[in-house]
């Protein structure tokens, strides 16, 4: 059975916190809040959990799950080759709506679908998700939707679609709004946007000047 907590009420938030904590640690889904939509995560390293997140989802594995983290120090377990472009980056816009795409640790044990050895990271600008990934590390985090139905932008929508799959449901209220981070790839030597979400290709650049866009 499925328990839900209202985070926008303090002893309710450290309860379901908690929880939340505790299910991600047994391996189990939990739905949380972030700065964009909701989000159905699990620990990022248990194969078994990112399978039950697939699964849920109707997600395949040629859609390799993104990662969201607490801190941007999280950053130096996680990644290798992680330019000075894509730092200064993280400085700008972290936590916020900004997805890097970078090569991971190829010694990290995890499973996240067909990522050919790279990692969509993000540290989202929202308490109860900065909260819980502080605790917990490392997230596989995706929209908190059945596979052909819009993005939940309130935790009722979530629960509708995932019901039973999910053990917590943090309810943080509704999202600012369905706009997606930005994705932006920092594997080779110059930034490519991938995809044009709530960071304009003029703001990034800002940052990086030599920013390319995909065709």
């Amino acid at each position: 059975m499925a328990r839900r907590y209202d985070c926008n009420e303090a002893t309710d938030r450290a309860t379901g916190l908690r929880e939340a904590a505790s299910a991600v640690r047994r391996g189990e889904l939990v739905v949380l809040p972030t700065d964009t939509v909701y989000g159905l995560g699990a620990d990022a390293f248990s194969s078994e959990a990112v399978a039950d997140l697939a699964t849920a989802k109707g997600r395949g594995r040629g859609m390799p799950l993104p990662v969201l983290i607490g801190s941007p120090n999280t950053l130096h377990g996680l990644v290798t080759d992680f330019s000075e472009q894509a730092w200064e980056l993280v400085d700008a816009f972290w936590p916020g709506p900004l997805t890097l795409v970078a090569r991971h640790q190829p010694s990290l044990m995890w499973d996240l679908g067909d990522s050919r050895g790279t990692v969509a990271i993000r540290m989202p600008l929202h308490p109860v998700a900065i909260e819980l990934l502080t605790e917990v590390g490392p997230m596989a985090v995706t929209s908190a939707n059945a596979a052909g139905h819009p993005a939940p932008e309130d935790c009722d929508a979530a629960q509708q679609m995932l019901g039973d799959a999910v053990s917590v449901y943090l309810d943080g209220g509704p999202t600012p709004g369905i706009v997606p981070s930005s994705i932006v790839d920092v594997t080779g030597k110059v930034p490519v946007l991938l995809r044009e979400g709530a960071l304009s290709p003029e703001e990034l650049r800002k940052v990086v000047p030599d920013l390319e866009v995909a065709s």
